[in-house]
Parts: structure tokens; C-alpha cells; sequence
């Protein structure tokens, strides 16, 4: 059974590569659905006008397709409520340097 764990452990291999920081510790990944092998994420990117954004669709697409019993991901960028720095993890506020 896929679990939101198992799909969050995923995400954390997909970085922002202009950041430097994975997509769950950088606050990007809004919501994990699950139904049966679907696996459902409502995420945002840093700005709407993020270049990379296409790339870490992909990227967190194939993630989770890696996950034993995903039979199919969909990736469903949102804009609300907008991504700030405050969303970030500890973690990644400390590997930034803002902490």
C-alpha cells in the first residue's frame, strides 16, 4: 500500500536546482492524494515564473512512478496560497542561511 510518507520520502530527491533545496523541505509540496495507485500532489514553485518548473514536474512525476504500486502521478501546480520563505522546513531555512 503507497503511503503519503512513501510519497514525500519521493519527493525529497527533487531538488530546485536555482536553490539548491528539495521540493518538501522548501515548502513547494501543498497536498499528497492517494487512491488505489493514483498518486495525486498539489504543488506551487517559488515564483510563477520559475524556469525550472517544468523540470521538477517531470522530475517528482518520475519520483513517484518509482514508487512499487504507482500506477499513475499527476502533478497539479496551484498558486494559492502563494509560496513564501516562511513555508520553508528548519532544515532548509539553515542550508539557505536564513535561520
Amino acid at each position: 500500500m503507497i503511503t503519503k510518507e512513501d510519497v514525500i520520502a519521493a519527493l525529497k530527491k527533487v531538488n530546485d536546482p536555482e536553490i539548491g533545496c528539495n521540493v518538501v523541505d522548501l515548502g513547494l509540496v501543498y497536498d499528497v492524494q492517494i487512491n488505489e495507485g493514483s498518486v495525486h500532489v498539489k504543488m506551487t514553485m517559488t515564483s510563477p515564473m520559475c524556469p525550472a518548473a517544468g523540470m521538477i514536474i517531470g522530475q517528482s512525476k518520475q519520483e513517484i512512478h518509482g514508487i512499487q504500486g504507482v500506477t499513475s502521478a499527476e502533478i497539479e501546480l496551484v498558486w494559492e496560497p502563494p509560496w513564501n520563505p516562511e513555508k520553508m522546513s528548519d532544515d532548509a531555512k539553515l542550508q539557505l542561511g536564513l535561520v
